[in-house]
């Protein structure tokens, strides 16, 4: 897992190392980042924009198709997740619950900007990393 422990661990002992990990540097991200700092955790995390996206995913199929019943609301996750729709960023939940309630689709970009493909997976966002100086930073996105 790549966080600020790999620095305080590790320091120049990763230097020249490189790799890979899910990100983007999306509108949705920056907020995610924003509100995570003001609740008090990192919301840098490998995987923390993906898992709130993923729990948001869910309630929103929910109100979608009115039920709390898995069977009924999974085949919800593809209309809310994607465009056409009024897009729904992180601390927006609220908004995206009401406007499904009054029959107005949604796009829910979420921190990781969602896009499902296929049959429910990831499009897939990444960035890129370094270890140069005793800490890593971030290079790319992809």
């Amino acid at each position: 897992m790549v966080g600020s422990k790999l620095n305080e661990n590790f320091g120049a002992e990763l230097n020249g190392s490189y790799g890979a990990y899910p990100g983007t540097d999306s509108i949705g991200s920056a907020k995610f980042v924003e509100l995570a700092e003001a609740a008090g955790f990192d919301g840098t995390g490998a995987f923390s924009p993906e898992s709130y996206d993923a729990a948001a995913l869910i309630m929103l199929a929910m109100q979608a198709a009115d039920s709390k019943d898995s069977a009924d609301y999974k085949d919800h996750v593809m209309d809310v997740a994607n465009a056409p729709g009024v897009e729904i960023f992180p601390g927006e939940l609220a908004k995206g619950l009401e406007l499904l309630k009054a029959g107005t689709d949604i796009d829910y970009v979420g921190a990781s900007a969602v896009e499902l493909i296929g049959a429910g997976e990831s499009a897939g966002n990444y960035q890129e990393i370094e270890f140069k100086d005793g800490v890593y930073s971030t290079i790319g996105y992809r």
